[in-house]
């Protein structure tokens, strides 16, 4: 009999944490979209118990930070699909509201809480910081970040009073950035030959309506590639045009991309290789190197940006094939542009 109650309280407990509990907001968050969830920390309450934090198996935040967590907590929980890279953001209503957050990832079947929550794939969280931190300033925003390769996970994200705070509005933002599979066929590139000299200024001009999307951006963050990261991928999901030209030896190259429009959201990327390659995205699977550039997310400290974009490259010993792509932001598919390239010989 005792062996019978035992087996029932465990499949009871299996189904207990086999569901989203009542207290969680579920939050349909939308693939390459920025999802937005309005709450209240009066909906939620204190979690007495903190240990679970700092448990090596979920690794949280530290017990020193406990009194960044002693308000109410609401509970929201989503879906990352594989391939993804999500950002997580708390924007109180009142500034002065002093709120946490925090968030973990666990497999599809796990619907494990705090306190009851004793290991986890990953877990992360934001608070008010103790000391400035060099070059870098804070506001009463909190922002956490997660990620996803080969399969889905469940997330979950608590938002938290610090300091005892049970009450304040807040904006919940999920900017969720997936690799989605295109039934798309890949459309034929636009490619034009575009020459340089040392010592002068070559310029050609174009429209983004001439060429195409890159369906599959995969290419642009891999590590032999390094072009630019996942997250990123907005700024390069409109039409792509390519300018291929070589760069000398001993040289520095300068590329720049000027919309004919300042409001026309342009970005610009060059990757050198072989002087016998003949391969381009999405295809490029290596490279000898590649920069690019696009529209800051914030300011960058001591710069300032406009509407051009701007890339650097060099050769010492060998001369390499440079192959330039101006692409539109955020879906952009038309839109004139000059493109200015200038070469100088290598101090």
């Amino acid at each position: 009999m005792k062996a019978l109650i035992t087996v029932l309280i465990s499949t009871y407990s299996a189904l207990l944490w086999a569901q989203v509990p009542d207290n969680v907001y579920k939050i349909d968050a939308k693939p390459n979209e920025v999802t937005s969830f309005q709450g209240k920390l009066e909906n939620g309450e204190k979690i007495e118990d903190l240990s679970w934090a700092s448990n090596s198996s979920v690794a949280c935040f530290p017990g020193t930070q406990n009194t960044k967590f002693r308000g109410n907590h609401v509970l929201h929980y989503f879906v990352i699909p594989p391939h993804s890279i999500v950002s997580i953001t708390v924007i109180p209503d009142d500034k002065n509201a002093n709120m946490s957050i925090y968030g973990y990832q666990v497999g599809t079947s796990n619907y494990s809480v705090p306190p009851n929550l004793h290991s986890c794939v990953s877990c992360e969280a934001e608070h008010k910081w103790d000391y400035p931190k060099v070059g870098r300033t804070q506001d009463h925003t909190r922002t956490i970040e997660f990620n996803s390769i080969e399969n889905s996970y469940n997330i979950f994200i608590g938002v938290a009073g610090a300091e005892g705070l049970d009450h304040g509005d807040y904006t919940l933002k999920i900017d969720l950035k997936s690799r989605v599979e295109s039934t798309e066929e890949q459309q034929p590139l636009k490619i034009y030959s575009a020459k340089v000299e040392k010592g002068k200024i070559m310029t050609y001009v174009g429209d983004l309506a001439d060429g195409c999307k890159i369906l599959d951006l995969s290419w642009a963050s891999r590590s032999s590639t390094a072009c630019f990261p996942a997250t990123q991928n907005s700024k390069f999901t409109g039409n792509h045009i390519f300018f291929v030209t070589e760069i000398p030896t001993y040289s520095d190259m300068e590329i720049t991309v000027i919309p004919d429009d300042k409001n026309a959201n342009m970005s610009i990327y060059a990757y050198q290789d072989g002087t016998s390659s003949t391969v381009y995205p999405p295809e490029l699977s290596t490279c000898v190197s590649c920069e690019a550039e696009h529209k800051w997310d914030y300011p960058k400290r001591g710069k300032t940006q406009d509407h051009t974009r701007t890339v650097y490259l060099n050769a010492i010993n060998h001369p390499y094939r440079v192959v330039i792509g101006i692409a539109g932001a955020d879906g952009l598919t038309t839109g004139t542009f000059k493109l200015q390239i200038k070469v100088t010989a290598k101090k």
